[in-house]
């Protein structure tokens, strides 16, 4: 294997990650937004009511989208990585 087919695999790789990732750290950040901008407005400084919510829309996320997400390591793997590993490449 080159370098080329490396580097191309581990961009590939990475993409993918940050594909994946997107959906979670989205709704993370709109929670975490929405929740500050609460507490900023109501002057209530209770942690649980930072962590809590933004865990719960977070394990949503993740329920709803783990298919997605299955199915794009999947294709990944299939797609790119066996034929690398049988030398196809």
């Amino acid at each position: 294997m080159n370098e080329i087919v490396f580097y191309d695999t581990l961009r590939q790789g990475v993409w993918i990650a940050v594909q994946i990732s997107m959906p979670m750290l989205a709704v993370a950040l709109v929670a975490g937004v929405a929740i500050g901008l609460f507490q900023a407005l109501t002057s209530v400084q209770e942690m649980t009511l930072t962590f809590v919510p933004k865990l719960v829309a977070m394990l949503a996320v993740f329920w709803v989208s783990m298919s997605f997400m299955t199915e794009s390591l999947v294709a990944f793997f299939t797609d790119h990585l066996i034929p690398i590993i049988a030398g196809a490449v």
